[in-house]
């Protein structure tokens, strides 16, 4: 199982959000390259960045900010959300060095852009999939739709997408520990990877998704446990690394 630091941009400063609402941040730095260059040293082999800003907007915002990131760090598999709303802007990312665009809301919304996409795009598309009760959100978590996750996540399964990114909002942020339970019933009904989100806290939540990551969960995606230090990058990947993991293979 892979642990993904998370890097949420907001107005170029690295941030995190509580329960996804964007007047509830911490700022850890305004330097996001340094976050990323931390986490690389401390051993990450993928990261997961966030345009916060173009997730309202429903474009692109921190584009700059990165490919900044890339440019220091051209070989690490990325993975980037955040107001991706157009082939055009997925073509950008990829072309800066982006391994996978992850599409949120314009999935829900529109699920015919991403089986488009996934014709377009083969092998680089992902759906985050956040929720509350069971019930998917979308519009940087500002609305909720009457989309069941489960079926959701079928749906985008037969379109070819390579991931779904499981995201629990009430936990998001909370240091409330992961829902493990919710993300490995989610894995258990499809057959592609799940990468789990939302409120880890320790090495006692890496542990529960140790115990059932041969569910299909494949990564979990850190955030504000790794910038406030309940939980150490090195030591959980090394945890997660003793246990079975789905192949999902870095291409």
């Amino acid at each position: 199982m892979l642990l993904i630091p998370a890097i949420d941009i907001k107005d170029g400063q690295c941030v995190r959000l509580r329960q996804g609402r964007m007047d509830d941040f911490t700022v850890f730095s305004d330097d996001p390259v340094e976050i990323a260059t931390r986490w690389v040293d401390q051993g990450a082999r993928r990261l997961h960045i966030v345009d916060l800003d173009g997730a309202m907007a429903g474009e692109p915002v921190n584009a700059e900010c990165i490919r900044q990131i890339m440019q220091a760090h051209p070989d690490l598999p990325v993975q980037v959300g955040g107001g991706i709303r157009d082939e055009e802007t997925v073509e950008v990312y990829l072309e800066t060095g982006v391994r996978y665009v992850v599409i949120g809301t314009k999935a829900v919304n529109e699920p015919h852009f991403i089986s488009d996409l996934c014709a377009e795009f083969p092998g680089h598309v992902i759906v985050g999939l956040d929720a509350r009760d069971g019930r998917v959100a979308t519009e940087g978590w500002s609305k909720m739709s009457r989309h069941d996750v489960v079926d959701m996540a079928h749906h985008f399964q037969n379109d070819g997408v390579e991931a779904i990114i499981y995201t629990d909002i009430e936990r998001d942020g909370m240091m409330q520990g992961v829902n493990v339970e919710a993300t490995a019933r989610l894995a258990e009904a499809i057959n592609i990877p799940v990468i789990a989100s939302g409120g880890v806290t320790n090495m006692d939540d890496i542990r529960r998704l140790c115990a059932v990551s041969d569910s299909g969960i494949y990564g979990v995606i850190a955030g504000r446990a790794l910038y406030e230090g309940s939980l150490d990058l090195a030591e959980a990947q090394s945890l997660a690394d003793r246990s079975a993991a789905p192949v999902f293979d870095e291409r």
